[in-house]
C-alpha cells in the first residue's frame, strides 16, 4: 500500500463493528494492518469513525487524518476530490457506520465513481448484519432479498408486507428488511397482523453483540416469544 507514482492507490472498504464490540473480538486483523497504512478515509460520522480508528490502531497519529464525509448530505459534486489521494498513488479507506460499506450504506456512491476512474477496489472481510442474520435464520439462503426499509405510514407498511409475501411465496425468495431502532415493536407488531400464520418470520437483534437475539418462527408462533426491540439494531426476514 506505499506510495507509488506509476499506479493509483487502492480504495479499501474497511467493515466496522456492529456495536459496542472489541473490533479485533469480530475484525480480522488484517483490518487493523490495513488501517495502520492509511491516513485518507471517507466515513459518515468523522467522530465516530475517528474512535473506531483509535481504538484498533491507537498509536496511529489523529491528526495526521484527512476525513471526508459522505453521507445524505454530502454533495455529489464533492465527491471526485474524496479519490484524489488514490490518483496520487496513496490508498484510501471507506468506513461506514457500522458493519461493511456500501451494503446499506452510503459508500457505494464512491465504489462507483472508483470504478468510472479505475481505481481498484479492496472488498475487506468483516461484519454484515444482513448476511449474518441470514445465515442464523435457517430460510433460503439460496436466493434473497434485501429491501431496505418499509414505509413508515401504517397503510403503505401494510401494503409492502403484503407484496414482500407474496414475492416470496412466488419466488421460494427469502426477503429482509430492517427498521430504524425505535419502531421496532411496532414494526413486528404489524408483521404479526399482516403475515399469512404460516409464514416463517426471523428477528434478529444485537448481532455479534454479548446481547444477540436471533430466533425463527412462523407468524402464528411468535406470541409470548417477542423480546423488547426498542432501541435495538435488528434485522427482520420472512419466507412465505
Amino acid at each position: 500500500m506505499k506510495s507509488n507514482p506509476t499506479e493509483f492507490g487502492k480504495l479499501f472498504l474497511i467493515p466496522t463493528t456492529l456495536g459496542l464490540t472489541e473490533p479485533l473480538e469480530v475484525l480480522p486483523l488484517t483490518i487493523k494492518r490495513t488501517i495502520e497504512q492509511i491516513d485518507h478515509f471517507i466515513v459518515e460520522n468523522e467522530k465516530t469513525a475517528r474512535r473506531f480508528i483509535k481504538k484498533i490502531t491507537p498509536r496511529k497519529t489523529q491528526s495526521l487524518l484527512q476525513i471526508f464525509l459522505l453521507n445524505k448530505f454530502t454533495e455529489a459534486e464533492a465527491l471526485p476530490g474524496y479519490l484524489t489521494p488514490c490518483l496520487e498513488g496513496k490508498p484510501v479507506g471507506v468506513l461506514s457506520e457500522a458493519g461493511c460499506p456500501a451494503i446499506a450504506d452510503p459508500g457505494a456512491m464512491i465504489v462507483k465513481l472508483a470504478h468510472e476512474k479505475g481505481i481498484q477496489v479492496v472488498p475487506m472481510v468483516g461484519p454484515s448484519s444482513i448476511i449474518l442474520a441470514l445465515m442464523a435464520s435457517g430460510l433460503n439462503g439460496q436466493n434473497f432479498a434485501f429491501n431496505g426499509y418499509l414505509p413508515i405510514d401504517s397503510g403503505e407498511r401494510k401494503k409492502a408486507i403484503k407484496q414482500l409475501e407474496k414475492r416470496s411465496r412466488e419466488l421460494g425468495q427469502t426477503q429482509l428488511f430492517m427498521e430504524t431502532p425505535y419502531r421496532n415493536d411496532k414494526l413486528v407488531q404489524e408483521l404479526l397482523k399482516t403475515l399469512h400464520g404460516k409464514t416463517r418470520l426471523c428477528i434478529a437483534a444485537d448481532i455479534t453483540l454479548k446481547t444477540e437475539w436471533i430466533r425463527t418462527h412462523e407468524a402464528s408462533q411468535w406470541m409470548g416469544k417477542l423480546p423488547e426491540l426498542n432501541k435495538r439494531p435488528a434485522i427482520f426476514a420472512i419466507q412465505a
